[in-house]
């Protein structure tokens, strides 16, 4: 009798995994779509091709961004296309220094979120050096078979005690 509901515990534990199994393949497979979104990201701002960044975002009003940049909030793509041009504009000498690291996903095929920190050192036009560690929280979701972020929030930690910004600190 024991030998009997030993069998059936691994049935039933062989076929939960059999189940299971497809599900675990499509994400890490999301994952790895997602990550490799991310390197293409960095390849595009590392050599400030705001097109390329922009191919990791969804078209139209669906894209909604808080950023540390005034204005601090942009809704659609072409408001965040332009923002972009306008960064790399302040800042036309070549990119030191990014990176997106730490980085974390999680999907369910359809959704995902991802949060990083993204390390920025680059020259000012005057000549100053920019340093700046930002958080990175993207949300994702699969359209035309394709992950792109559909929400993201850029965000500095600030020191309480004197209420400015905390550029360089990373947890």
């Amino acid at each position: 009798m024991k030998k009997q509901w030993a069998l059936w515990i691994i049935a039933g534990l062989t076929f939960a995994g059999l189940c299971a199994a497809p599900r675990a393949r499509s994400a890490n497979k999301d994952e790895q779509e997602i990550r490799a979104l991310e390197d293409r990201f960095a390849a595009a701002f590392r050599a400030k091709d705001v097109d390329a960044i922009m191919k990791g975002y969804a078209p139209g009003a669906e894209l909604f961004v808080f950023d540390v940049t005034p204005p601090r909030q942009h809704v659609g793509f072409d408001d965040y296309k332009k923002d972009w041009q306008d960064f790399f504009s302040a800042f036309p000498n070549p990119v030191d220094k990014f990176e997106v690291q730490d980085l974390s996903i999680v999907t369910d095929g359809k959704l995902a979120y991802s949060h990083s920190i993204q390390p920025v050192i680059t020259t000012a036009k005057d000549g100053s050096k920019f340093s700046l560690i930002v958080r990175v929280t993207d949300c994702y979701r699969k359209i035309n078979g394709r992950w792109l972020i559909t929400q993201e929030h850029v965000s500095v930690p600030v020191d309480l005690e004197s209420g400015k910004p905390d550029l360089l600190s990373k947890p």
